[in-house]
């Protein structure tokens, strides 16, 4: 049996991944969306299903007036006696912590801060002898870096028990894999223990095009550890631009052990659909691990990165669920686990009910570092579309709710319903640094209407329907590399978001979502 890669398709970054119980549970950066940290459960390393969020209570993240990618950073999921163990940083905000659970599904812990822990990507290690560590990218040393993107790896003793820093840290490896070669951004650490050995793998490279992962190894926990000679262990870098089909951007891995003696490593990779522009995201990649002269590499049979590879699963899975299609009538007593807020909702300004999802239209916009009407799902693929059915009324010509495709502030296309020159009309809007630019708009009659979002690699379409079957285009061929990560800048991806807004005035409105379809 095979599985597919992406294994998690759209914005899954810096993936971590653990081992527990016959079960693997696997982690991804979020940014400044909320809930934060999604969790995802595997019995078969085949089908993912993800069971809950980490940061699912307002009181557990705080992600107020926080750029798009600032927030959360690089989660490391561990397991030890019964206990799960997260370690991760808010970038903007109190910065490292830890979190546990008994139950990966949750209810998590309020997070304890480790202020003593300065740096971003927090990783924890547990030795044989009952001790352990927090590994994590820190500053160069005396906080003097000898070039641009010196850093270095630090660990420091860590009381599971008491969730408390002991002792004071020490540097393991400085600037990374040669610091003649003025490597940088060593970050995103592990370590493992292997055959007598303490290994200890990082991304380096920066997480652009260069990203690779690279692994030291030492006798003692504390070093020294010596690179190994077949660094980068994971890397693209090297490949023609021009090839078919490019996974990029290759790094930020965590590896581990099956229960049939087999190893793996997942890894974040972009899927460019031309020059280096993606809309997806940095997506959750697996690849199989080799050991060679006690030491592992990536085994990719062949220098790239493969849709797909060979594995054993337990006797009786024989089904291979697809995530092709999404589709939601919003009749549970929750969202699905999938949606995300734009940063920390305060109050309660969306209700499920007999009719649907109910957002209010309010004053916050997603131009702003705001909590606005937004709940967003990931853009999961490069060809496919997202459609919704929508009822809402207005007169006025601030007052707009549709469908958005978003980036960050500064990068989105809006496909609203709203008023103009006395008549209802559907517009799509751009936005253009603080101001936001009608690109195209069509009259339409009718309270309920659809509205669809096409994404064709370097387009988007975008089209409307008061019936659901007849579609009329508002714009088509619109460049979808606006929104890439190469033009927009930042870390994530894009999404598809229902959005309502007033554009900073008061409203009593809202707009019903009666269902949301995503599909390839």
């Amino acid at each position: 049996m095979a599985f597919s890669n992406p294994i998690l398709k759209g914005f899954y970054p810096d993936p971590s991944i653990c081992k527990a119980e016959g079960s693997y549970y696997l982690v991804n950066s979020t940014f400044a969306y909320f809930p934060g940290i999604p969790i995802f459960k595997s019995d078969d390393l085949i089908n993912w299903e993800q069971i809950g969020n980490v940061l699912d209570r307002p009181e557990q993240l705080n992600l107020d007036g926080l750029e798009v990618s600032q927030g959360v950073f690089a989660p490391a999921i561990r397991y030890a006696n019964g206990v799960y163990y997260i370690t991760c940083t808010i970038v903007g905000g109190k910065n490292n912590f830890v979190v546990t659970a008994t139950d990966p599904s949750g209810p998590w812990s309020d997070p304890v801060w480790i202020p003593e822990v300065e740096g971003i990507d927090p990783s924890l290690f547990f030795d044989g002898d009952g001790r352990s560590y927090i590994i994590y990218n820190s500053d160069a040393p005396d906080k003097t870096p000898l070039y641009d993107g010196h850093r270095t790896i630090k660990m420091v003793e860590f009381d599971i028990k008491g969730l408390k820093v002991i002792g004071e840290p020490m540097i393991l490896i400085n600037g990374g894999t040669d610091i003649k070669k003025k490597p940088i951004w060593i970050e995103g650490p592990h370590i493992y223990k292997k055959n007598g050995y303490y290994y200890l793998m990082a991304a380096e490279g920066g997480t652009a095009e260069d990203h690779s992962e690279v692994v030291f190894r030492s006798r003692s926990v504390t070093g020294p550890y010596e690179s190994s000679p077949q660094n980068p262990i994971l890397t693209q870098r090297q490949l023609p631009v021009d090839r078919e089909n490019p996974v990029t951007s290759t790094g930020h891995a965590d590896i581990f052990e099956d229960g049939n003696g087999d190893w793996w490593g997942v890894f974040l990779g972009c899927r460019p659909y031309s020059g280096n522009h993606f809309n997806t995201g940095r997506e959750t990649f697996m690849a199989p691990v080799v050991w060679k002269d006690n030491w592992p590499v990536f085994d990719l049979k062949g220098d790239v990165v493969k849709k797909s590879y060979d594995i054993q699963v337990p006797k009786g899975i024989v089904e291979v669920k697809g995530d092709s299609t999404f589709f939601d009538d919003f009749s549970g007593n929750r969202l699905n686990f999938k949606y995300n807020f734009l940063r920390t909702p305060r109050t309660k300004w969306f209700a499920l009910g007999k009719d649907g999802l109910t957002l209010q239209t309010r004053p916050e916009s997603c131009s702003n570092k705001e909590n606005p009407s937004f709940i967003g799902i990931r853009q999961p693929h490069l060809r496919g579309e997202v459609s919704v059915a929508m009822d809402f009324e207005t007169i006025i010509k601030d007052e707009k709710a549709g469908l958005v495709v978003f980036q960050n502030a500064e990068h989105y296309y809006y496909l609203s319903k709203s008023f103009k020159d006395g008549e209802n009309v559907i517009q799509l809007l751009k936005s253009n640094d603080s101001e936001i630019e009608e690109m195209n708009f069509v009259k339409i009659d009718s309270k309920k209407v659809y509205l669809k979002i096409i994404a064709d690699n370097q387009f988007y379409h975008f089209y409307c329907s008061n019936d659901n079957k007849n579609w009329i285009p508002i714009a088509e061929n619109v460049d979808a590399r606006f929104l890439s990560t190469t033009t927009a800048g930042g870390f994530v991806g894009c999404y598809y978001a229902m959005y309502t807004t007033s554009l900073g005035n008061e409203s009593a409105n809202r707009a019903t979502y009666e269902w949301l379809k995503l599909k390839d």
